[in-house]
């Protein structure tokens, strides 16, 4: 069985997060990284080549396919800042519907630009988040 693509890399967050263009999406990307570290509690790491996350989680389906995934974190691409809310938003359209303007994939949230929504709604989000993840498998640090 193949590994997770998208594994912890040793690159620096800081020196990722400063590489970040144009201008305002390198302003987002650091908002971002300040609102995830204060929901989160935890230290960032750059997971794969774009993504920063907070916090991991070890998981086991059915299936026996097992691994390490980032349990939240966003990507600061070139058309959207995508946000991960592991594990997904079945259960959210609440503070959704609150937010403000936003695409959802299955475990993605697309958005513009970071004034677009209400970081006090996108602060709420990240945490239920973190706290429906909990109740599938520990979270850890890293």
């Amino acid at each position: 069985m193949s590994d997770n693509k998208t594994q912890v890399t040793a690159r620096s967050v800081e020196e990722f997060l400063s590489a970040v263009t144009p201008d305002r999406r390198r302003e987002d990307a650091r908002s971002l990284d300040a609102l995830f570290r204060e929901v989160s509690g935890f230290v960032p790491q750059i997971w794969g080549p774009s993504i920063v996350g907070y916090g991991s989680y070890d998981y086991v389906y059915e299936s026996g396919r097992s691994g390490r995934f980032l349990a939240t974190g966003f990507s600061p691409r070139k058309a959207h800042l995508v946000l991960y809310i592991m594990p997904g938003y079945d259960d959210a359209n609440p503070i959704l519907a609150r937010l403000g303007k936003h695409r959802l994939g299955k475990s993605c949230l697309y958005i513009n630009k970071l004034a677009d929504v209400d970081r006090g709604v996108l602060a709420e989000l990240i945490r239920h988040g973190l706290d429906r993840l909990e109740g599938f498998w520990p979270v850890h640090p890293i």
